[in-house]
């Protein structure tokens, strides 16, 4: 597996996992004294943990 590959496989797994994290406690996140709703996280979610499995699946199959 080249290192690029491995490094954003784990970058996008962690921002997953953030992702998820904030979801299932309920953290608030503040831009601007504005509070950001919890279904963007359901966004970052899905498309953080999709391309995390998809490049990890490439990678394995080469």
């Amino acid at each position: 597996m080249k290192p690029f590959t491995t490094i954003a496989i784990v970058i996008f797994a962690l921002v997953a996992i953030l992702h998820l994290l904030r979801l299932c406690l309920g953290w608030e996140f503040t831009i601007s004294g504005r509070v950001i709703p919890l279904w963007p996280s359901i966004l970052g979610l899905i498309v953080a943990g999709t391309l995390s499995i998809g490049l990890w699946r490439e990678s394995r199959n080469k």
